[in-house]
Order: structure tokens, then sequence, then C-alpha cells
């Protein structure tokens, strides 16, 4: 599920740039001129850059989104950097970075400590002998996630999931929803999947297990191992497959303290709602009711000393970052080198950044806006904001499927979306939180108990609809359906995204297809589930949504005929929200582009037009290559189409056609009739 609407989880930085901007506009140098556009976009229009880079021995992948997150890593060294030097006074942001920074790069200190921070926890798990204990224990896992629901599967560690956003009958204040979760691998599917493959990564996990219990010093590692992975895959059985978790409507369930015992029946809920700070809390949200109520049955069904087990093998393994080296690599080898076929750690000050800005996101991201994007360039990203919005309203108004009634709702939402460019207008509080320079698993524990807190204070208080779910320093963008509401950080507007001396047209094909996808979330099966408040409410006309899912279906079924490898092809029904945004994102900027040009011809680039300019550089958005352990985990997991297969949008656009001159016959030539429009 992905209630916040992101364009792209931005990976981990590369060590080699990937497409380097030489010049001001289409990076020419990648294009492969040997590529007929309408064979092959993608290799096309990035091509010649794809073939010249290789990923580095630390990344699964390596993209235009890569490249900007090390630039924006950088420049959050050097301010940890600056932080570090100026030896600021206890308690203040710089410390706070400082001292957090140093806790992870402090090795000795993280050697000597051993397991010794983590074993109350272990003793705590090995002292458990009632299921009221044991209920008690998974409350205390019970963590809340600000992107819980990007993570595309509700995927979480602990038991279940909480999220914290305004709620879906009363968008004015915050509620606490609940979702799936206890599972480590990535998807139900790395456990239920009769692949050979899968079965493989299988037999890798439970050996995973195994080691680092071993390490902890665990008794029958192998055994306990077995009984761990059979009890992922009980719970993976009754897990809401991905392609099912995006409609709203199912999602909707309101469930009392009461209705969880009766509902959900073999589990001690008092108990574990006291343990997670929530024994007050009247009501929740459920997002998958019959995984609940799975769940709680095999709750009851599993020995407890299995339970143990995997209270304590999960407790290893959410901080084996954060121990002895040796924890680290064991983690390495499975999730980095078996799960993403990556054979080289990231070095360890990389690693570090990670943490300072997972953990003081908002302490870091207020200098990096200070310093690192310009009023001048945050006016001229809201100007073409507002340019995108304006030809959606065109759009609108001149769809002749829709019902005068839907129109005036969808121009309503427009009316009433907050865009924020840049950054934050007001930044969150790190009061109480002090880290410590030489305690690493100490200053992480607290950290998520700072976070939940944080959270659990939220429940009940009035909405910010102008809040933001991600950092200036991230390179992304997002959509948020209950706040109806759009974020694009400082970090995605820079080139190749935005560069403010480029050429309209690939502005427009760049970052304005960004804007425009990020918009048309607004009214996708998801964003159309919201009203102008972010009320869950039905605005459509059955007529209407009738046809608009119509339209999807046909760009499902698209997308199904997509094949990165022979034995796996991307999922359309799982893709289908994503794939819709970059078809109207596209659409809207072109007409943007258009409207910008005020009837005259766009300025050449080394002999593209603007057309052609405007379709490469979306294309380009998207240059790229992953390994294939990580594109089939992506093609498994994540609702966006590889890079690929979204530059690739271009063939349902009537304009792309005589731009590049294709011809029925070749590969990507869709016949009018075949072209979706939605939007």
């Amino acid at each position: 599920m992905n209630i916040r609407r992101i364009l792209l989880l931005a990976v981990a930085f590369t060590a080699v740039p990937l497409c380097a901007q030489t010049t001001h506009g289409i990076r020419t140098q990648d294009i492969d001129p040997s590529v007929i556009p309408g064979n092959d976009f993608f290799h096309y229009a990035d091509g010649a850059g794809v073939a010249r880079e290789e990923i580095p021995a630390d990344r699964a992948s390596i993209g235009v989104f890569a490249t900007l997150a090390d630039r924006s890593n950088k420049n959050v060294a050097a301010i940890i950097e600056q932080a570090s030097a100026s030896n600021p006074a206890p308690g203040t942001p710089d410390r706070k970075i400082a001292d957090l920074y140093a806790s992870y790069m402090s090795e000795q200190a993280i050697e000597a400590a051993g397991l010794k921070p983590i074993q109350p926890q272990l003793a705590a798990i090995a002292s458990i002998h009632t299921q009221r204990e044991l209920a008690h224990a998974l409350g205390l896992t019970l963590r809340a996630d600000v992107d819980a629901l990007n993570n595309t599967n509700f995927h979480t560690p602990n038991l279940f999931g909480l999220w914290v956003a305004p709620g879906f009958s009363d968008p004015a204040h915050y509620a606490p929803y609940l979702f799936q979760g206890g599972l480590v691998l990535p998807d139900r599917e790395f456990y239920l999947s009769g692949s050979d493959r899968m079965k493989s990564i299988r037999a890798a996990y439970v050996a995973h297990i195994a080691a680092i219990l071993r390490l902890a010093g665990f008794a029958d590692p192998e055994a306990r191992a077995a009984r761990i992975l059979a009890l992922e895959t009980s719970i993976a059985q009754k897990h809401q497959p991905l392609a099912d978790n995006e409609d709203i409507h199912k999602a909707n369930n309101s469930w009392s303290m009461a209705d969880f015992t009766a509902k959900a029946p073999g589990f001690d809920w008092p108990a574990y709602f006291a343990a997670a700070g929530l024994a007050n809390q009247r009501s929740f949200y459920v997002w998958q009711p019959a995984s609940f109520t799975a769940e709680a049955a095999i709750v009851a069904a599993t020995p407890l000393d299995t339970w143990k087990d995997y209270l304590a093998y999960h407790a290893l393994e959410q901080y084996s970052a954060v121990l002895p080296q040796s924890f680290s690599d064991e983690r390495f080898n499975f999730f980095g080198k078996t799960l993403s076929g990556v054979t080289q750690q990231r070095p360890r000050e990389q690693r570090a950044i990670a943490l300072v800005n997972g953990v003081l996101g908002d302490e870091v991201g207020k200098i990096y806006a200070q310093k690192y994007f310009s009023p001048e360039s945050k006016a001229k990203v809201q100007a073409l904001v507002a340019e995108l919005i304006a030809a959606f309203r065109i759009r609108i108004d001149n769809l002749d499927w829709m019902a005068a009634s839907t129109k005036a709702e969808a121009q309503k939402k427009l009316t009433t979306l907050a865009v924020s460019v840049g950054y934050p207008d007001t930044w969150r509080s790190y009061e109480g939180y002090n880290p410590k320079p030489d305690a690493l698993f100490e200053n992480v524990r607290e950290a998520g108990l700072f976070d939940l807190h944080y959270q659990l204070a939220r429940i009940g208080t009035q909405v910010n609809r102008h809040e933001w779910c991600m950092e200036p320093q991230t390179v992304n963008a997002v959509n948020m359906p209950l706040h109806n509401a759009l974020n694009f950080p400082a970090a995605i507007l820079q080139p190749p995204f935005f560069d403010p001396q480029a050429p309209d047209a690939a502005n427009y094909g760049a970052i304005g297809a960004i804007i425009g996808h990020e918009i048309s979330h607004t009214f996708d099966s998801e964003g159309s589930a919201f009203d102008s408040e972010g009320r869950v409410r039905n605005w459509w006309t059955p007529a209407d949504f009738a046809h608009f899912e119509a339209s999807t279906a046909k760009l499902e079924a698209q997308y199904d005929t997509y094949y990165p490898f022979p034995d796996l092809h991307l999922n359309g029904k799982q893709t289908v929200d994503e794939n819709t945004a970059d078809v109207a994102g596209l659409n809207a900027a072109y007409d943007g582009f258009h409207a910008s040009l005020h009837g005259t011809t766009a300025p050449l680039q080394d002999g593209f037009t603007g057309d052609q300019q405007f379709f490469i550089a979306f294309a380009q958005n998207y240059e790229g290559k992953a390994r294939e352990a990580a594109l089939r985990q992506q093609v498994l997991t994540d609702p966006h189409s590889p890079g690929q297969y979204r530059a690739d949008t271009v063939r349902n656009l009537d304009a792309w056609y005589p731009a590049f001159n294709v011809k029925p016959g070749e590969t990507l030539y869709l016949a009018p009739a075949d072209r979706v429009k939605i939007w």
C-alpha cells in the first residue's frame, strides 16, 4: 500500500556519477542514435549513457535518482562535518547531529559493548511464560513509521505496524492506522512462491537466521531458524497481496477495542495495546481486517517457545546494523548479496549519513534548505506547479466522458490542493532526544521510542495539511491524498530534473512530468477515493468511474506485456496507479510546455526540436540500470514500473509519434484507439 504517492523510492547514492550534466538541457551524449525510437525509446534516449557506466560494487542499481542522492548526501556530509568541527553546546541541533554521526563511526566502542546493550531485551523475551506476557512483548515492538505506507506492502518485521495520519472519516484530526506485519523478507511471495529462485532465497534466509542466532550464542540455531521461517510463512499465507492493498474502501475499517477481541480472538489485545502505549485509544483504522483475524489465531496456535525465538531473532535483526561488525556483515551477506546482488557493503561514513538523515532529518533539512535551495529556484518551481495545475484544469474541463458534477468536485480538489516546494514552513522539534557520541545502540533505540511517542501524541490533534513526510535533502516527490497535498523536496529540484538555465522543453519534460505525475495522483484510483478535504467519499458518478476503470484496465493490460526477464513480467494491477500518473503527468506537462510557447516555436538544441527535447528529457529521468536480483525484487514488491518501461510511457501520447516519425510495425507503435488516454 502506498497511500503517500511517491514518485520513486530514491536508491542509495552512488560512488560513480551517472549521466554527468555537462550542458543545460537534454544530455545528447547519452542518446544512442543507432536505436530506432519507435522500437525502444528508453535505449534511444539513454542507451549510450547506460552503456558507459558500471554499477558500483556497493550498489544494487545506478541511475539519475541515485546520482542526485549522491549530490545531496555530499552536501549533508558537509553539514555534519561543519557541525562536528564547531564544538557545539549540548542540546543544540549541531550537537545532536555531530554526536549521532560520531556514535555510528565509533567502531571501537561498538565492538567493546558487544551484545551488552541488547541483553536486557533478550532476557525479557526469554522470561515470557504466558500468552499475556507474549502479547505484552509484542506490544513493546510496535513502532510508528511516518513513511509506513510508502512501504508498498505494509512491510514491518513487527507483528503489526502503526501509522498516524488524518482520519478517513475525520480528516481534520490525526488517527491511528494499524496494518499487517510480521515478515522480514520483502513480500509474501518470497515465502510462498514455488520457483527455484525463491526456494534458494528461502534456503539462504533460514541459514541467515541461524547465523544471527549463532552469533548471539543461541543453542541449536538451525532448528530455531526452521521454526522461525515456518512461523513467518504462516503469517505470509494470511497477508493481503500487494496488488489488493490499493482499495481504500476495503481499508476503511474502524475497530473499537472490543472489536479486536470479538473479530480477532486468540490474542490478548488489552495487554498488547497497554504495552504499546495505546490502552486509552478508543478506535483504530484496521487496513486488512482478515489479516488481523488470521494473525491473532496464529499467535494462539503457535508454541510460546517459537514466538520467543521469533522475537529474539527479530530484535537481533532489527539492531544488527548497530551491533558488532559480525552482525552487520551477516546482515549484508543476506540482504545485500543474496537479495540485491550487491557485492560490497557501503562505506561506513555513508551509512552514518543515512542514519543521521533518518533520525534527525528536519535538523539537517533546515540547514540544507538554507544552504542549497535558493528563493529564486523556489519561486520558479512554484510558478511551474501553478502552470501544471492550470493545464490539469483545462484537461478536466475538456473531458467528454466526465459528468459536470464530477468535474466540479475534481476542480475543487485542485483549488484546495496544498503544494509545498523545497522545504516545510515549520520544522519538527527534537527536544528531548539527545544522542551520545559513544552509545550507538542506545541512540537508535531511543530514536525509535522518540518517534513513537511523537506520533502517539498527535492522535486526536488538529491536522496540519502543510506537514511534510520527507526532508528537503530527499530526492523524491510525494502526493498525500489524506492531506490533499504535494511535497517537492529541494534535493529533486536541481539538474537534470530542474535546471533554471535549461530550455523550457527540457524542464517541462523532466521536472514538469514529475510535478504532473504527483498532481495526477489526486485523481487516480486511490486519490479519487478522497474528496477535497481528504475525507473518504465517493464523488464520482457510476458511469464516470466505470469509464475510468475501463481506461486503467487497458493500461494494466499494456504493462502486463512487459517482460524484464523471460520468466517474469510486470504486474499491471500492482503498478497501475503509478503508470496512470506517468501517462497523465506527461500529458499535462506537454500541454503546459506548449502553453508556455504562446504560439512561438521552441528553440532547437543540437538539432532536436522542442517536442523531441521534451520527450527525451522525460525518458532521461529514468536513465539507469540495476542488478538482476534487485530488479526482480522491484518487479515483485514495488508499485513503480522499472525505469525502462516508465520511459516508454511516451507511446500513449499522440504527439510523440510525429516527433520521432514512429510508424506502424515498430515495437512501441500503438494504433490511436489503443493509446491510453485518461485525463
